[in-house]
This record gives structure tokens, C-alpha cells and sequence, in this order.
């Protein structure tokens, strides 16, 4: 028995080396972990049990290029994978696919959290007369790399699915993290395409790098494919566990509940030296959200991306919470084409995962111009009017400044969204416009006809702001906005109500499921 024992652990141990020590050395020349490095840093030491590590041991191919198996992090099990570039440069091969596969399907079944660390060129390329059951493309059964996308769909919302990219990842390699909720890449590493610099110069004569193709500043800034980009693997792995803290495990639990020591009765006593009075003026949202959340933390989702909206998570009363909040400071806080985008994904993950949405609003409205109307300004808002309208999670709304046209409608204030409970600040402002443009357009030639226009513009201008721009008069009036709070009682209101609406309960439509404008 001791020399079976004996052969097991020396076979393991080549095992473990992937491709061998050559090829690890060369993987660390170019500032790159390995797979085995990458899952222990992930997970907490000594808890990665790994499946299927001698597939084609005996070939001198062990694992086929993927790492799987399952561990913890902060005591919370979870699934992982991770493409070992030693071994055929972590190309999708059949056993490959079929361990992936295997993976994801052990995730679902449990009801954990599933991460993939990818560092693939997608699927393998044999040579025609050696080609078998190492082609990803001649398969003998459908659980396959090839298909990897089918659990991805399965997967959606009832387990959290995070992708981190952390080396040259085309084609399959791609596709398959896009599917997932939350991608990271990492500056000067990650890479992400569909073809890569070298095709498109065969066929458009282009050229072009790696990193201005699909590099992390490409995909956070200007694609939105990613939605975190990082310094290094080590920080990768650190905000991956950072993230899941704020994650339930599965669609059925609720996110884990964190003692934060912050009071849920403390004041936000800087909110109204933060946000002023008049309007037009920018601030920075970030310092609001500090303000209310517990100990000033949050995590911001896509921060690059479509700046104009803010989302998030956070705690309030050591609870998670998903933010959705204008961001006067870009583009005076308007929706786009990008945000709406933006904003309906954070939406329908919270709604699928339960977390809470608060939402801050203070936006003029839609972005006006030709390039959003082409752009199909009105397909990516429609976005946004579904997944508020589909989100049974509770919804509470603070209206700080204004909200004027379609915003009210983006930002779930008017009645008929769902949102529960709506709250506003004495300097709230609800309208078709703001009273300077309204006034132009209902009294342009009678403003022009007056003895003095001038004159007769302001008093028009303090007429309409008067009925539409004084948040007591309008509360005096409507039903949907519950209380007028001053800007110090936000927090307080927010926790407040979350314990009001926690056990909120909302029965569905039996359909098969809805058909978001996509």
C-alpha cells in the first residue's frame, strides 16, 4: 500500500507543475502566475480541493489545461477554474471543455458562487491529421468547451458568476466571460478580443497592438465589456473576495449580513454643504454616497464606464445595497445611450441576487443630440423602464435636486415603476424641464412682445418654479413622494424604510419570461 501511496503523491506532484518547470519559469518571465498560483491566492489557504488533476497525466498533459475544483473564501464555498497556460498555452481541448463543463455544473447543483480565472486563446488548433478527442469541434456527447455558453445561461441569476481575464484570452475565451455578471482585468496583462492584431492585419492591412485593441483601459473606459480594472493578479484576487462579501451565494439566500459598527442613527450632517442649492451646479455624487453608506464604503461597478451614472455597492445598517445615483459632475448627471445600459444590468442583477436598490436622483434628463437618437437613445431607455418595472426587490428613492423629462421615468420617481417608497429634499424640482428652458418654449413671444422681457421672464420663471420647483407645494399635491426630508435625514429615512419594506413579497406573471428590448 505505502508504494501505490508513495507513486500517487510523486504523480500528483508532476502533476501540479502543469507544462513543468520550464514552462512555469517562462509564465513568471512575462509577470504572470500561474493557475495553481492564482487559485491559492484567490481562496483561503489550504482550501482549493482539486478535481480531475491527472486527466492525461499519462500523456504528459496533465489536466488538460484547466485547473478545477472547489474552495472557500471567508469561510463561504465557492467553485473556480483557472486555464493553466503550461499546458497547450490553456487552449480549449475536449477534456478541457468537458472539466469546465463539469464545473459549472457542480456550482449550480450546490448553489455557490463560480469564478474563472481565464488565461486562454480559446479553442485548440490541431492539425487536421492528428485531430480526435482533443478537438474541441469532434465531440461524442454536448458538454463540451464549445458550449460552455448553455451553463453561462443556466447559471444566470440563481448563481453569482465572476470572470477575471489575466492574460491574451480570443474567441471562446471571450465569449464566455461576457456571459458572466462581473468581469476584472488587470493593466497591462489582460487582453480581450475576438481576433487579435495579427488577423486583422492579414485581412484589413491594420495594425495595431494588443493593448489599444483589447487592453483593460479599452474595455472599462470605452467598451464597458469590464467592469474592474486592477494594478496587479494580487489585487485581482483581493477585490474578487471584496466583491463576493457583498453577495449572497445563490438566488434563494439573502446577501450576508456585516457588523460594521456604524450607527444606523447617525446623521449625514455634511449632505447640504456637499450639494448645492442652485440646480445647475456640479458636485461630486461620490461624496454623497460616502456620506450615507456605512463607514463611507462602497464598491464602485464599472466606474469608468458611462460616468454619468453611478452603480454600486454598499451597506446600510450592515446590509448590502445596490446604488443607482446620477452624477451631476459628468455631462450635469443626463442619461445616455452607455448609462442606460449600464444602469438596467446593475438593476436586474440586484433584482435576481436580492439586493435592495436605492436610488439618488438629481438629472436633467435624456441626453439630447443626434448621436444618441442614431445611436438608439430609445431601445437602451426602454432598457431601463423594463428593469425597473421587472425588479420585485425592494426600491426606495431619494429625489435631492431635480428631475425633469424622461429622468423621472429612468430614475423609477413617477408612480407605476415599483419603486416603494420615495422621499424628497427641500430642493427638489419635478418637471417636463427646468424653468428657464419651459419658459422659453410656453412664453417665447410674449417674452419677446413685453415692455420689458426681461422682467417678464423672471416673473414667468418664478411662476413656474413656484408650482413646480417647490417640493412642499408639490407634496401638498401628490401621494407618490412620501415625506420631505431634510438632507441629514437621508441615512436615518433609508434604513428606516429598508426595515419597513425587508420582507417585501411580489407575485409574478406565470410566463415563460419577459422580452427585454435588447
Amino acid at each position: 500500500m505505502q508504494e501505490r501511496i508513495q507513486r500517487l503523491r510523486e504523480i500528483k506532484h508532476a502533476a501540479s507543475l502543469g507544462g513543468g518547470e520550464a514552462k512555469i519559469a517562462k509564465e513568471h518571465e512575462k509577470g504572470k502566475l500561474t493557475a495553481r498560483e492564482r487559485i491559492n491566492l484567490l481562496l483561503d489557504p489550504n482550501s482549493f480541493h482539486e478535481f480531475n488533476m491527472l486527466i492525461k497525466h499519462k500523456l504528459g498533459t496533465p489536466g488538460d489545461g484547466i485547473v478545477i475544483g472547489h474552495g472557500t473564501i471567508d469561510n463561504r464555498k465557492v467553485c473556480v477554474y483557472a486555464h493553466d497556460a503550461t499546458v497547450f498555452g490553456g487552449s480549449q481541448g475536449y477534456y478541457h471543455g468537458r472539466k469546465v463543463y463539469k464545473i459549472h455544473e457542480i456550482a449550480l447543483d450546490m448553489g455557490v458562487p463560480i469564478i474563472g480565472l481565464n488565461d486562454s486563446p480559446g479553442a485548440r488548433v490541431i492539425r487536421p491529421e492528428l485531430a480526435g478527442s482533443d478537438d474541441p469541434y469532434r465531440v461524442s456527447d454536448e458538454k463540451h468547451a464549445g458550449v460552455i455558453f448553455y451553463m453561462n445561461a443556466r447559471c444566470s441569476g440563481a448563481i453569482p458568476q465572476i470572470s477575471a481575464m489575466l492574460g491574451n484570452c480570443t474567441g471562446g475565451s471571450v465569449y464566455s466571460p461576457a456571459l458572466t455578471d462581473f468581469i476584472y482585468m488587470v493593466d497591462n496583462l489582460s487582453h480581450m478580443f475576438i481576433t487579435g492584431p495579427r488577423v486583422i492585419k492579414s485581412v484589413l492591412g491594420e495594425e495595431i497592438s494588443m493593448e489599444d485593441l483589447g487592453g483593460a483601459k479599452v474595455h472599462c473606459q470605452m467598451t464597458g465589456v469590464a467592469d474592474f480594472r486592477v494594478k496587479n493578479e494580487a489585487d485581482c484576487m483581493q477585490e474578487i473576495r471584496r466583491l463576493l462579501s457583498y453577495l449572497p451565494s445563490n438566488w434563494r439566500e439573502k446577501p450576508p449580513h456585516k457588523d460594521t459598527g456604524d450607527s444606523p442613527d447617525r446623521f449625514a450632517e455634511t449632505l447640504e454643504n456637499i450639494v448645492p442649492e442652485q440646480p445647475t451646479k456640479g458636485y461630486d455624487m461620490h461624496l454623497v454616497i460616502s456620506d450615507i453608506v456605512d463607514g463611507g464604503e462602497f464598491l464602485e461597478v464599472k466606474p469608468e464606464f458611462a460616468r454619468e451614472i453611478i452603480v454600486g455597492f454598499a451597506r446600510l445598517e450592515g446590509n448590502t445595497v445596490g446604488i443607482v445615483a446620477n452624477q451631476p459632475k459628468v455631462l450635469a448627471g443626463c442619461m445616455s445611450v452607455d448609462s442606460s445600459d449600464k444602469q438596467a444590468r446593475f438593476i436586474r442583477f440586484c433584482d435576481a441576487f436580492n439586493i435592495p436598490i436605492i436610488l439618488l436622483v438629481d438629472s436633467p434628463g435624456y441626453l439630447p443630440g443626434k448621436s444618441q437618437e442614431y445611436s438608439g437613445i430609445i431601445r437602451h431607455g426602454a432598457k431601463v423602464l423594463y428593469a425597473l418595472s421587472e425588479a420585485t426587490v425592494p426600491k426606495i428613492a431619494i429625489l435631492m435636486r431635480k428631475v425633469y423629462g424622461g429622468a423621472a421615468l429612468g430614475m423609477g420617481i413617477l408612480p407605476g415603476f415599483g419603486t416603494d417608497l420615495i422621499f424628497a429634499w427641500p430642493t427638489a424640482e419635478v418637471g417636463a424641464m427646468g424653468a428657464e428652458q419651459a419658459v422659453a418654449l410656453f412664453y417665447g413671444k410674449e417674452i419677446k412682445d413685453a415692455p420689458d422681457p426681461e422682467a417678464f421672464k423672471s416673473q414667468k420663471v418664478q411662476e413656474y418654479k413656484t408650482h413646480y420647483a417647490d417640493p412642499l407645494a408639490l407634496a401638498s399635491e401628490v401621494t407618490y413622494i412620501l415625506d420631505i426630508i431634510e438632507p441629514r435625514e437621508t441615512r436615518r429615512t433609508l434604513i428606516q424604510s429598508l426595515r419597513l419594506v425587508q420582507s417585501k413579497k411580489i407575485e409574478t406573471v406565470p410566463k415563460r419570461h419577459g422580452n427585454i428590448p435588447l
